[in-house]
């Protein structure tokens, strides 16, 4: 194990709206991924690698982080929390929290996850004297997802969108900053890092760059997405193509194949469940037949109905709500 590195903060502020209906139930960074919440998996990395201290940023849903994570005693480091009481994005959060935080820290995006070698991260960093240094990869989809651009020595020029025939890196969710960084922002007054502060920095300092890494990357932001990586970590680790969580019934007349369950989740008689995210709490009447959906029930997003109702292709399976998982582009 690593000596202790520099404190991290897992930006779990947002609302997942491109997630839902998933993100009515939970923030996305409690979503559970091959039975883990996504923030136990980035907290459980981090002090394995010797990050002792962390700081999550909490707005939507906070209850449902806390409730997994607590004070981090059982993952092996100290978490506290930053509230934002409006959200104040991927710049805003930082400068708020940075007082919990010291001189320097990772800065995590909550919603991926991916294999960094931290102390490498830090190493790189430090030989070039650098505000902000990005974890990249080579871009898996470059029509679907934008990357960084950088000169020859490593420095980031600025940020390309999905389809940039220069097909740069892409940026994996992970990176490290220096705190004074975001000295020039207002605290509690929402900014971007990406589209804002990053771009700035960029073109006037030279002092933002990147760090190639090569390991497996998991983005969870849609539904699609969120099933296909319980089923790349699910070929990755040998595991069934089906996760169950806790307090969970499964009538033995039933059969789910393709999908995850969440806690409290019932499956009466006679079922038949594929390619399906079944939320905390959904009870399914017998004989369901049910392919390509996700699941949640009614009676928890009461104030967010409104906004569930209306996702394209939303309908009610009693007090259900349901909603297709359509594929990502390609």
């Amino acid at each position: 194990m690593n000596s202790a590195l520099p404190p991290a903060l897992v930006l779990a502020a947002g609302l997942g709206t491109r997630l839902r209906p998933l993100t009515f139930s939970r923030a996305k960074a409690a979503v559970p991924v091959a039975g883990v919440p996504i923030i136990r998996h980035h907290l459980t990395q981090f002090a394995a690698q010797g990050v002792r201290d962390a700081v999550i940023n909490l707005h939507h849903r906070p209850e449902t982080i806390a409730g997994v994570v607590g004070d981090g005693a059982g993952l092996g480091c100290r978490v506290r929390y930053s509230w934002e009481r409006t959200l104040l994005g991927s710049a805003g959060g930082p400068r708020h929290a940075a007082p919990l935080l010291g001189r320097r820290f990772f800065l995590i995006n909550g919603d991926t996850l991916c294999d960094v070698d931290l102390a490498a991260l830090l190493a790189a960093h430090r030989s070039h004297d650098a505000w902000v240094t990005l974890a990249v990869t080579e871009n898996p989809s470059p029509a679907r997802y934008g990357g960084v651009v950088t000169d020859a020595d490593g420095r980031v020029t600025g940020f390309a969108p999905p389809g940039d025939q220069r097909n740069p890196p892409l940026f994996v969710g992970v990176q490290i900053v220096e705190a004074s960084t975001f000295d020039t922002l207002a605290d509690g007054v929402p900014a971007a890092t990406v589209g804002g502060l990053y771009d700035r920095l960029a073109t006037t300092t030279g002092r933002v760059r990147t760090h190639m890494i090569d390991g497996h990357f998991y983005d969870i932001g849609t539904p699609a997405d969120y099933l296909a990586a319980n089923r790349a970590m699910a070929r990755d680790h040998s595991a069934p193509d089906t996760y169950v969580g806790r307090r969970c019934h499964v009538a033995p007349s039933s059969h789910v194949e393709r999908s995850v369950l969440w806690d409290d989740v019932h499956v009466g008689a006679d079922c038949q469940v594929s390619n399906c995210v079944l939320t905390d709490g959904v009870r399914l009447p017998d004989g369901t037949q049910i392919d390509g959906r996700a699941l949640v029930p009614l009676s928890g997003i009461v104030a967010q109905a409104q906004d569930a109702t209306a996702l394209p292709g939303a309908a009610r399976l009693g007090d259900l709500l349901s909603v297709p998982i359509l594929a990502p582009p390609a």
